[in-house]
């Protein structure tokens, strides 16, 4: 998943063709894609960290339980986050490779 450079690396030492502009078009698209669904769940995680915080106010008998609730969706909504993040820079960095194929074809 984070090994996106690494790889290309290995593809052009064993002669595989290199990427043109249209193939970085596509990348970027698909980053950009996984990126908006990325902030959703960190969005949606977030909204339901919230319900269980006011969940485990209202209902101090099994607050213990929302509480838990609230953690473990708190750190789904960090880690669709920095997944929104990751996604948004491999867009950037695909949109950078896109305008340097231009340049060379």
């Amino acid at each position: 998943m984070f090994g996106h450079h690494k790889n290309e690396e290995k593809m052009a030492a064993a002669g595989a063709a290199p990427k043109d502009a249209g193939d970085y078009r596509k990348e970027e698209k698909h980053h950009k894609h996984m990126e908006q669904i990325a902030k959703l769940g960190a969005a949606a995680a977030g909204a339901y960290a919230m319900h269980e915080k006011k969940q485990a106010k209202k209902d101090p008998e099994h607050a213990r339980s929302h509480k838990m609730k609230e953690g473990i969706a708190a750190a789904v909504a960090v880690g669709s986050a920095g997944f929104a993040l990751h996604e948004h820079h491999e867009k950037k960095e695909a949109k950078k490779h896109r305008r340097h194929a231009h340049h060379h074809h």
